[in-house]
Parts: C-alpha cells; structure tokens; sequence
C-alpha cells in the first residue's frame, strides 16, 4: 500500500472528484507520490535537488519551454550576477571554477541548466498552472495545469512547493496619457540592449539596479537617457576596500551591529563616490541593510552608471505628471521630448492568482505573510521557496529547510506502511485456519 494507492482509493469513494471527471472529460489526472514544485527557476531546481539528494522524487511545473525563464526570456543582454558567485550558489553545487567573479547572464543559464542535469530534474514545461487548492476530504492538493494545446491536467499530491518566485510577473504603471505617447513603452522584461535605441531620446523610469544598467546600457550604444528618481535610493560601490561590498558586509555584521556597519558602508560610499544628493540621488534616513532587513529595498550597486550621470551624459528627472505626444511632464512642471520609454519598475508574485488559500500567503502581495526566515512552511504541506528577498541565499536556505521537513514525513509514511505491509503478510490466511 502506496502513497498512490491511497489517492486512488479516496478518489474512488469521493462523489465530488468522481463528478468532475465525468463531466470534465479533457483533464486528466496525475497522482503525485511526492512534491509538486510549481516553478522551474533557481528556487524550484534547489528544491528539486536537495529532495532528490534525500531520496525524495518530484515533479516540477512551469508554464515557460526552458528552465530559469526569467532569465533566459527577460533579462537584458549586459546583466551579470549583482553578488560574487559564491552568494549565488545553489545547494549540493557551486559554480565551475573558471567562471568570474560576477558570471554573465548566460554563464548564469548554462550553470542552472547543468545543475539541472547533475540531479536528473527534467520539469514538465509548458505547463500553466491555474488553480492549487487543498481538499481537507482527501487530504491531498489538487493543482489543475493547462498545456499549450489547451488540455487540462490535475495533479493530486501530499506537498505542494510553491517556486513562482518574487519576479513572477512584470510590474506595468498606469500612468495619465500612455495611449497619447505615440513611441515606444516597454518594460524592461523586453529589453535587450541598446542598440535599438541608438541616437534615440529614452526616458528609463526607476532607479533600482536593473533602472540604473539599462541607462548604462544605452549610453554606451549612443542614445540618450534620462532616469526617472520617483523616490530615495541607497547607491553603493559594488566593490570596497578591496572586496565585494556585500561580502564585507556579512563579514562586519558578524561582529557589529548593523547600524554601525551601515554607517562605515555609508561613509565609504561617500568617499568613493561623493554625495550622491547633489546629483539627484537622495539617501533614505535608514541604512541600507537596515531598510533591506526592514523593506526588502536593495541598494543599488553602482557599475558606472553614477559616473555618467556626474558627467551630464545620463540626466535624472522627477516624477512623471503624465505623458503627451512623444513628451512627457513631469512634477516638476518641465516638459521634455523622447522617443521611447523604458519601465524598469520591477516585478510582482502572482501566487494569489493561482493558489487558493489564505492563510500562508498575503492577497495583497502575494508574499509568504510570516517574515523571513519563518516564511517557508506553512499547513497541510503547503511550502514556499524563494520569497525571502534575501536573493539566492535565501532561496537556498528554503530549500534546504523544505527538503528536510519533507523527509521527515516521507520516511515517518514509508516506516507506517511497512509496518502495514508486514502485518498483512503475518495473518493467517482463511485456507491455513481451516
């Protein structure tokens, strides 16, 4: 007696599953014996890994045709890792020796896709999740998926890990005149490089890392940016007093407290790039691994892109007040002309769209409602990895946790039916008492 065989069985003796099939005669159905992974990026490969590391087999979806879709469909030609590479690693596997400090996107790719073949996971691709719920009669997760050819699938598991991840989908402003613009509005999940824009007026709106390259980007193919600061930005060095500015600051926090670190971050920063306020750049009143802790905000790590906008070569702007054709005003009532529009304003969880449940993940953010590092489990085998915002590190911390807790449960169930199992075999049979 199976994990399988205890799913047929209920669902043989459930009214409500036995209606569905019959009137729903293009799904099929899957029973799962162990996890099902929703997401095929780095946080559902870790899980996948350390659960196969422990014996534990599973299944991963995801809706795009390759793994790490995110980055392989919707990352900019120019990105690299933003921390050195030993931040980045996944579980069980760091990354080939020969691999620079701060990997290209495509380095990145190739890693994840031969992390994928170490541990044997091959999700099934293009396949969309559309509905998780959990059925308290069967005790098991239904997850209905839809394929490209519009057929149904519904998968019936005891653990169900949610990997969909914090960029899930692109953020998109509603802002007054968009249908008047007339140019091109893109967010930067399109953009590529900046080549296309050329001798082109751009105007990139938000100022987080992916804002702050993009303009770099287009400088050094000849456009010519602006940059829309709608709000206060931390801007740091990615590399001081000769190491990586993150890694100096896991190494301080160990021995100081995390407002004087911020404070020596701070005080390097100015030395080294002066006081950003002068250049529109304000500072919020937090440090900045103290609003990190507090918000999830992360400081901008600058690659060349302040020295630019010192130079006058990238102009910064206020907010936008609306758009007009091929112009745009901002707050400050200053109108200027451009050609095309870059939103670089980031990306949202879309787990409240899928996963009906109330109790683990917040509706309004779709974010994992107990803070880190207390996120990732929730009830009925729900899990959730990668919604730390604490990057790659926390998505291996997840995983790890998650593969644990899982074990624990797949061997207590494995010892309760070899138990069962033996006893059967113990009894007599009806010929020998005769």
């Amino acid at each position: 007696m199976d994990c399988l065989t205890e799913i047929q069985g209920k669902q043989a003796h459930d009214p409500i599953f036995i209606e569905k099939m019959n009137t729903s005669a293009s799904w099929r159905c899957i029973c799962v014996p162990g996890p099902l992974i929703v997401g095929a990026g780095p946080s559902g490969l870790a899980t996948a890994a350390c659960l196969k590391e422990k014996g534990v087999p599973s299944v991963v979806l995801e809706r795009s045709n390759c793994i790490a879709s995110l980055w392989q469909l919707k990352t900019y030609d120019r990105l690299r890792l933003h921390l050195p590479k030993q931040f980045c690693e996944l579980p069980l596997m760091g990354f080939p020796t020969d691999f620079p400090t701060y990997p290209t996107k495509q380095q990145f790719v190739d890693y994840l896709e031969a992390y994928a073949r170490e541990f044997d996971i091959k999700p099934r691709f293009n396949e969309t999740v559309s509905q998780a719920e959990y059925d308290a009669t069967l005790g098991f997760w239904r997850v209905k998926s839809v394929g490209v050819n519009g057929k149904g699938t519904e998968y019936v598991c005891r653990w169900l890990v949610v990997a969909t991840g914090e960029n899930a989908e692109a953020v998109m402003p509603e802002m007054e005149g968009m249908g008047e613009f007339g140019g091109d509005i893109w967010h930067t999940s399109l953009y590529k490089s900046g080549e296309e824009f050329r001798g082109k007026r751009v105007l990139v709106v938000g100022c987080g890392n992916s804002g702050m390259e993009v303009c770099l980007d287009l400088c050094n193919h000849n456009a010519r940016p602006s940059l829309v600061v709608r709000d206060t930005v931390h801007v740091l060095p990615r590399e001081m007093l000769g190491r990586s500015t993150f890694g100096l600051s896991m190494w301080l926090l160990k021995w100081l407290p995390i407002r004087f670190v911020d404070r020596l971050l701070l005080i390097v920063s100015w030395l080294m790039l002066g006081d950003t306020a002068r250049i529109g750049l304000d500072r919020p009143r937090l440090g900045p691994l103290e609003l990190k802790n507090l918000s999830g905000k992360t400081p901008v790590l600058d690659v060349g892109t302040l020295a630019n906008i010192k130079s006058g070569d990238i102009k910064v702007c206020p907010s936008i007040k609306r758009l007009k054709r091929y112009a745009v005003e901002f707050v400050n009532g200053r109108t200027e002309n451009f050609d095309a529009i870059i939103l670089a304003t980031g990306y949202k969880s879309n787990v409240p769209s899928w996963l009906k449940e109330r109790e683990m993940f917040s509706e309004k953010d779709g974010y994992p409602r107990r803070p880190f590092p207390n996120g990732w489990k929730g009830e009925s085998g729900l899990y959730a990895v990668g919604f730390t915002k604490r990057g790659l590190l926390g998505t291996s911390m997840d995983a790890r946790r998650i593969a644990e807790d899982i074990e624990r449960c797949w061997k207590h169930e494995a010892k309760h039916r070899m138990a069962f199992t033996r006893s059967l075999l113990q009894q007599p049979s009806s010929d020998s008492s005769s």
